[in-house]
């Protein structure tokens, strides 16, 4: 049984509103599915309200087909259609499904650039940000350490957990909507201090020091600890942001993790003790040059030609600091006839890149800086596509098996070689 304070007792109680209310009910259901006593306040949600397909609207036609219809029936699970107030958190929301100004080159039709700007305007009047991004933290939405969020997306949810240090569980769309209005989420997992501790060992014992690198060490992290919570000790350096962002991506894809210790290096882990916090230490993996190896080929195993028609940056998101690579990389240089170059990041990100010029270097190249969305969310890839390079871990994991094509891992600097050639060069060095 889920105990209530007297505010939370109000609200399901319809005195917040009958939205807040339906909130609530489906809160306290998701709560005593999960074996939550009480909930967290939260004043920082991300995720995907209100926002639906042509065809969700359509399945909801009776109740209007709105975005109304759409937040009470779907994101709330209400068995009846309620008026929708501003949200009460903070609340983000995560990506959108096309780029706002590039939706043609992305091979999306009028009605459909239609829907998403109709949605938009609904969501910005509820009062949510216009992130449109998997990646918040690179666009203004950065929580404390020890904040308790409530936010959608692996690969953010595993930075702010892990490299940050707030607590969030990986929410879905209806748990994230209610809480945008009931300011609560069940206390539950990596809110609680116990769920945070380290599970199984990682000894890192070949040089990891670059974005390419710390993409495949995430992915062999991934595989061999699946959800639970690795400590990672060894040659690991050169932390940044980005680095941090390809690790956590690829161990969310690869086994499901949201939260890893570093030690010395994430928040949590000053040491190896304080990273188990007295936990009974599970099995201890070595990465080692067999394992970088084997977990290259595997990254690498559904390439076969080397005629490269397709080169997708941006998984997650591309910083600033992307960004201004990819354009040193490239200026003075063609995207391949055969070929073509797409690089995602955020509008807020997208704004800086076009202050600073590098969105016209990438174009005078022949390659679209996009925003909102990528190719794995929106299923968009250029028309032809059949191989694609990729400098993400994350998304040569599920790009090739969603579009059904080919695909190469390798460090930025290969890729777009790839794209200005049409050929994959890359290799282990």
């Amino acid at each position: 049984m889920v105990e209530l304070t007297d505010a939370e007792r109000a609200m399901l109680d319809g005195d917040a509103g009958a939205a807040t209310q339906k909130a609530m009910e489906l809160l306290v259901r998701y709560a005593e599915a999960l074996g939550a006593e009480r909930f967290v306040e939260t004043n920082n949600v991300a995720g995907v309200p209100g926002s639906a397909p042509p065809w969700v609207k359509q399945y909801y036609a009776q109740d209007g087909g709105d975005y109304r219809a759409v937040f009470s029936r779907f994101d709330l699970d209400s068995d009846e259609v309620v008026d929708v107030p501003r949200m009460n958190a903070f609340s983000c929301h995560l990506q959108g499904g096309m780029d706002p100004s590039l939706w043609r080159e992305q091979g999306m039709s009028e009605d459909a650039f239609a829907n998403f700007q109709s949605d938009e305007s609904d969501v910005a009047a509820h009062g949510i940000q216009i992130l449109k991004t998997c990646t918040p933290y690179l666009a203004g939405n950065v929580p404390v350490m020890g904040e308790h969020c409530a936010w959608m997306e692996s690969s953010a949810v595993v930075f702010a957990n892990s490299v940050i240090g707030a607590r969030t569980n990986c929410e879905g769309r209806e748990s994230t909507s209610a809480a945008m209005l009931a300011k609560r989420i069940p206390d539950w997992g990596f809110h609680t201090d116990d769920f945070r501790r380290g599970h199984h060992s990682v000894d890192v014992q070949v040089p990891v020091d670059s974005i390419f690198e710390w993409g495949m060490l995430g992915y062999f992290v991934g595989d061999a600890v699946q959800d639970t919570i690795p400590v990672i000790t060894g040659s690991v350096s050169d932390a940044s942001l980005i680095r941090h962002k390809h690790f956590g991506a690829a161990a969310a894809s690869s086994g499901g993790v949201e939260m890893y210790h570093m030690v010395g290096i994430t928040p949590e882990a000053p040491s190896v003790e304080a990273a188990f916090g007295g936990a009974a230490r599970g099995e201890r993996f070595v990465y080692d040059a067999s394992a970088r190896k084997r977990i290259y080929e595997s990254l690498n195993s559904v390439g076969t030609s080397d005629d490269v028609d397709y080169v997708m940056l941006g998984c997650p998101h591309y910083s600033i600091e992307q960004i201004a690579q990819a354009a040193a990389l490239i200026e003075g240089r063609k995207v391949h006839t055969n070929s073509a170059l797409w690089v995602f990041t955020s509008r807020a990100v997208k704004a800086t890149a076009d202050a600073n010029g590098y969105t016209k270097i990438l174009r005078d190249a022949g390659a679209y800086l996009m925003t909102d969305t990528c190719s794995a969310i929106s299923q968009a890839v250029p028309e032809g596509t059949k191989v694609a390079a990729l400098d993400s871990a994350k998304q040569v994991h599920y790009l090739p098996a969603m579009m059904k094509i080919e695909g190469w891992y390798g460090t930025t600097a290969e890729c777009i070689d790839a794209a200005c050639t049409g050929k994959w060069r890359g290799k282990l060095s």
